[in-house]
């Protein structure tokens, strides 16, 4: 599943694996939401609230399209956050994996924290 984030600076895609996180977020989209920033993460609510996986994980790439199960939202890091150790992405809490950006995270330093955000599935 292949979905598109959107922000008033720019876009990017991101494929997800199947996991039941990312079922649920499909059953969601489209959906609007505004932007948040911590450190080198973009997160924002997404109105959906699963468990936490066995496998979610703190400490990510970046790029990676995570799920923070204590905020129902998603959470995009590109860098490090404010509880980082050194250059390593570390999230809030763990987080179920959904999948990875298409291209350059680091296209994300271009959100502001108020932005709209809008997440939407990728036709195929």
């Amino acid at each position: 599943m292949q979905i598109r984030i959107s922000w008033p600076a720019g876009h990017l895609t991101a494929t997800l694996e199947d996991t039941p996180t990312a079922q649920a977020l499909h059953k969601a989209l489209p959906l609007s939401a505004t932007a948040n920033t911590w450190g080198e993460e973009v997160y924002f609510d997404t109105g959906i609230s699963v468990e936490r996986e066995d496998d979610a994980q703190q400490v990510v790439e970046p790029g990676t399209v995570a799920f923070w199960t204590d905020g129902d939202a998603l959470a995009l890091p590109y860098g490090p956050t404010p509880i980082s150790r050194g250059d390593e992405c570390r999230l809030a809490s763990p987080c179920n994996l959904l999948g990875a950006l298409d291209d350059d995270p680091r296209k994300l330093a271009t959100v502001r924290s108020g932005d709209p955000i809008r997440v939407e599935l990728v036709a195929d």
